[in-house]
C-alpha cells in the first residue's frame, strides 16, 4: 500500500535535537536530550505546524476557502490553523471551549492577531456540533468549509509525527545515541498516536510516554489506540498494542491550563539551567512527569530520555 499524502511546506526542518546536560547532572538520572518542535519556525512553532503542513495541503486539493476548526481556549493547534490560514488567503473559524475572557492574551490574543473569527462555547460537548452547523452554513452560502477535527488528532495529522520520528531516528543514528523513551505533552491524542507508529515503523527500541495536559489517562489513552490504529490501517504502518500506548494523567492538577507547583518549578529549572521557555497548558506539566518520573526511579542512569518539546506560549499580552 502506498500512503503519501501531500504536504504543503511551513516547518523549518529538521529541528534541533540537543542535550539537556545542566538539567541531566542536576537530576542526576539518565541522560536528557530535547526535541525542539518549539523552534518548528511557523507561528511561533510547536507540534501543529507539522500537522498543519499536511491538512492545508488536502483543503487546497478540495478546494477549501474556509478553514474550521476547534480547542481550548489557549490551544496551539488553533494558533496555527488561524496562521496557516492566513498564509493561504483563507478564511478561519475558531470554535472555543469556555467563557469569553475579559482580556485575550497568550495563544488567543495570537488568534486574534492572525484574523481568525473566534466563536465561544461553554462545554466541550458543543465543539463538533457548532463546527459541522458552521460548516453547513458557509455551504448554504456557497462556500467551500474545510473541517479540521480536535488537535488536528486525525490519521492525517498522526502521520505528521511518523514523518518526525523518521527524522529523529536519523538524528539518533547520527550520533549513536539509543532513545529508550520520548516523554511529551499529550492532549488529543494525535501527537502520540503518530510518535508510537513511527517508533514502531522505524523499528526503534523507544517507548513514548503521554503526559496528559487534561484528560483523563483511561480516556486519553482510547483516544491514542483509536487514532493509531486507523492510521496503520490506512498506511500499512504497524500498529501499536494497548501496553504500548502509555498516557499519565498524574501531573493536570486542577484542570486544563491551571498551572502547580510542579510544572512551575519545571518551567523554571528548564529556564534558568537551559535557557528553554516551556508553556504552563502543556510543556510545563509534560516536563513535571518527565522531573517526578527521574526522581521516582522510572529511568536507569545509563539510559537515553528525550523531552519532546511540542511547543506552546508563554502568556503574551
Amino acid at each position: 500500500m502506498i500512503f503519501a499524502p501531500r504536504r504543503e511546506p511551513l516547518a523549518k526542518l529538521p529541528t534541533p535535537l540537543l542535550d539537556l546536560a545542566r538539567l541531566g547532572t542536576i537530576l542526576g538520572g539518565p541522560r536528557l536530550l530535547i526535541k525542539r518542535d518549539d523552534l518548528v519556525g511557523f507561528a511561533l512553532g510547536g507540534n501543529k505546524v507539522r500537522k498543519l503542513e499536511f491538512f492545508l495541503a488536502d483543503a487546497r486539493t478540495a478546494g477549501a476557502d474556509v478553514l474550521i476548526t476547534c480547542g481550548g481556549v489557549q490551544s496551539n493547534h488553533c494558533r496555527v490553523t488561524a496562521a496557516a490560514a492566513a498564509r493561504a488567503s483563507m478564511r478561519c473559524v475558531l470554535v472555543l471551549s469556555g467563557a469569553t475572557p475579559a482580556r485575550f492574551t497568550g495563544n488567543l490574543l495570537l488568534d486574534q492577531l492572525f484574523g481568525a473569527e473566534l466563536v465561544f462555547v461553554e462545554t466541550r460537548q458543543e465543539r463538533a456540533p457548532r463546527m459541522e452547523a458552521l460548516a453547513a452554513e458557509f455551504r448554504a452560502k456557497g462556500l467551500r468549509p474545510y473541517v479540521i477535527p480536535l488537535g488536528g488528532s486525525t490519521p492525517l495529522g498522526a502521520y505528521a509525527y511518523v514523518e518526525a520520528v523518521k527524522e529523529f531516528a536519523q538524528q539518533c543514528r547520527l550520533v549513536g545515541i539509543p532513545v529508550s523513551t520520548i516523554v511529551h505533552a499529550s492532549s488529543s491524542g494525535g501527537t502520540q498516536a503518530g510518535l508510537v507508529v513511527g517508533c514502531l515503523a522505524e523499528e526503534l527500541p523507544t517507548r513514548v510516554v503521554g503526559i496528559s495536559a487534561d484528560e483523563k489517562k483511561d480516556d486519553l489513552g482510547r483516544m491514542v489506540n483509536d487514532i493509531a490504529r486507523a492510521l496503520a490501517e490506512q498506511s500499512g504502518l504497524p500498529a501499536p498494542r494497548k501496553d504500548q500506548i502509555e498516557v499519565l494523567d498524574d501531573y493536570v492538577g486542577e484542570g486544563y491550563g491551571v498551572p502547580t507547583a510542579a510544572s512551575e518549578e519545571a518551567t523554571r529549572q528548564f529556564a534558568r539551567l537551559e535557557g528553554i521557555v516551556l508553556d504552563s497548558t502543556y510543556t510545563a506539566k509534560a516536563a513535571a512527569g518527565m522531573i517526578d518520573l527521574i526522581r521516582r526511579g522510572r529511568f536507569k542512569r545509563d539510559e537515553t530520555v528525550c523531552f519532546w518539546h511540542t511547543g506552546g506560549n508563554i502568556a503574551l499580552g
